[in-house]
């Protein structure tokens, strides 16, 4: 009936839609060669957005960032008509059919476009035949950094962006605004990074083969936050290097507690650099960080070194001691300090020794001391308790060595000098 006919003229659905190449007459041109083939070269403006700096590598030296990359170019090809004046938007099904700059990223290890949920392609087409060529990518580049004065370092990094196919005779690269072509999101923030500045460039580069090409480079500069190795590197080594000066205040005599610090001490400085090489890049030069925790361990192994020198001078200033008081039946009569020097073991008492073989316990020392001490018991208890109050202290005191008095002054001086030289230079 002309009812029905009626019906399904105003049905929409049912008409053949218009196919967006017989609007852009695609089908008429060969979009194989470049817009003005065989004339001047086509000017394709570039601006970018930064949406984030997803990782810096240091042992791979290099980073990844995600960005939005806009091409626009004028193509005549692509004009059509259009009563309101108003743009066409396609997706990345079209890309394939017409021509686009073959820009690329240089020096970047891996890249890829958005896939989720579809291509993150947007085509725009102006009735004029200018296009917007808009991309979501993630790039992972090279930068060549220079780790000299880390921690406290600030390196400079680039993104550069370079026509594969076309040189400067066909393809002329510009940034689409001037500096404000390149933009970042505001919330951009890195776990050890300062982000200073991002700032946009332009050059060119030369190949042998091919000649000279437009070159565009997103340039930014970041300053590595410092806490992080203060709280990881710097304060544990002068830590440790503190610790090792308590050294110098314990007797001279106790050879076990100032050799166990000692070895502690170094041990704990290699295992802090040891941690700290392992995250670093195996770089042919010295870092800042190399220069302090080698100077800590320096300082460390110094105080057992100074302790072998005191243990040394005093084991031959008490043997020419020794000599002068005189040998009676092979037993020397010597007070209690010297004879830590012998076995290890605290005295309060005068001991009578036998040189030629020394007791293996420390136990049978003490009733040898008990027994020398029969003769004079009322004497002894008084000395005892006078030893309770402040024998520890008079025995330090008196039996301290010069070079222990002298190193408790330069070590910690000399140690304040050196971190106000290093961080003045290198902050």
């Amino acid at each position: 009936s002309r009812r029905e006919i009626k019906m399904r003229k105003l049905d929409s659905t049912k008409l053949r839609p218009l196919k967006y190449e017989q609007l852009l007459r695609i089908e008429d041109h060969d979009f194989a060669l470049r817009p003005g083939f065989g004339g001047s070269p086509i000017p394709v403006g570039i601006d970018v957005q930064v949406e984030s700096i997803d990782s810096i590598s240091e042992v791979d030296m290099d980073f990844t960032m995600t960005l939005y990359l806009r091409h626009y170019w004028k193509d005549e090809r692509l004009s059509f008509r259009s009563n309101k004046n108003k743009s066409m938007t396609f997706d990345g099904r079209l890309i394939k059919k017409i021509w686009v700059p073959d820009v690329f990223f240089v020096h970047s290890k891996r890249s890829f476009i958005h896939d989720t949920t579809v291509e993150n392609i947007m085509l725009r087409v102006y009735p004029d035949g200018n296009v917007l060529f808009s991309l979501r990518i993630t790039v992972s580049a090279m930068c060549f950094m220079d780790f000299s004065r880390f921690p406290l370092d600030t390196q400079n990094c680039s993104l550069e962006l370079e026509s594969y196919a076309y040189n400067e005779d066909d393809l002329m690269l510009y940034w689409k605004h001037g500096n404000k072509s390149l933009s970042t999101d505001e919330h951009i923030s890195l776990s050890q990074f300062f982000i200073e500045e991002f700032s946009a460039s332009s050059g060119l580069a030369f190949y042998s083969s091919t000649g000279w090409y437009n070159r565009l480079f997103i340039n930014f500069a970041l300053r590595r936050h410092i806490f992080f190795f203060v709280l990881q590197s710097y304060f544990p080594a002068m830590l440790m290097v503190m610790l090792s000066w308590v050294s110098f205040w314990i007797d001279r005599r106790a050879v076990p507690a100032r050799v166990s610090l000692g070895i502690t001490t170094v041990l704990t400085m290699s295992t802090i650099m040891t941690g700290v090489s392992a995250s670093m890049p195996q770089v042919s030069y010295i870092k800042a960080v190399d220069v302090y925790l080698w100077i800590s361990f320096l300082f460390v192994f110094l105080s057992v070194i100074e302790y072998a020198a005191v243990n040394y001078l005093t084991t031959i200033e008490e043997r020419k001691q020794l000599k002068k008081k005189g040998k009676v039946s092979g037993t020397y009569s010597i007070d209690a300090v010297q004879a830590m020097a012998f076995d290890g073991c605290f005295h309060d008492t005068d001991v009578d020794m036998d040189l030629t073989a020394f007791p293996d316990r420390c136990e049978e020392n003490e009733t040898r001391a008990r027994a020398a001490s029969v003769a004079n018991v009322d004497t002894t208890n008084v000395k005892r308790k006078r030893s309770l109050k402040g024998n520890m202290g008079r025995i330090i005191l008196q039996n301290n060595h010069v070079i222990d008095t002298y190193s408790r002054i330069i070590f910690p001086s000399v140690y304040i000098v050196f971190n106000f030289f290093y961080w003045g230079l290198y902050i």
